[in-house]
């Protein structure tokens, strides 16, 4: 019998900080949870390590160059598919603690607002499993079983 090995969707997500403040942007136009809050983030392209991806995001998304050298990973959330065509996802979350460049909207047809927000407070409007990843990597933790 011919061995069909599982796959799961892997994305990648950039903690930016700034003294007390974390970067947010607001979903839009990709009908995945338009509206929210989220972090700098996005799907490996396959063919590229995590770090390369993480990268590569930055670059597209907030128009920033991150050292590569200073993405550290902070947590991994492993998400239940949120409905029957979905898959089940692999969250890596980076904390990126060197960048060259000003964030700013890179996709404005994907996000219609970037913001630095209080690290400290989570708003009510933020995707939740990223609440949850933020929670998380508050209490020390480095694994997250979400959804299941």
């Amino acid at each position: 019998m011919p061995f069909d090995p599982f796959r799961a969707a892997v994305a990648v997500h950039g903690i930016l900080r700034d003294r007390e403040r974390v970067l947010l942007m607001r979903r839009a136009g990709t009908g995945y949870r338009d509206g929210q809050l989220g972090l700098p983030a996005g799907h490996l392209d396959g063919g590229e390590d995590a770090v390369a991806g993480l990268v590569r995001e930055l670059r597209e998304e907030a128009g920033i160059e991150a050292d590569p050298h200073r993405c550290r990973l902070a947590l991994v959330l492993h998400a239940a598919p949120e409905h029957a065509a979905d898959f089940e996802y692999l969250h890596l979350f980076f904390f990126v603690d060197g960048w060259t460049g000003e964030p700013r909207i890179g996709e404005p047809d994907k996000c219609s607002e970037m913001r630095w927000a209080d690290a400290r407070i989570r708003p009510a409007d933020l995707v939740d499993y990223v609440g949850v990843a933020l929670a998380a990597i508050d209490r020390g933790e480095s694994l997250v079983l979400h959804g299941w």
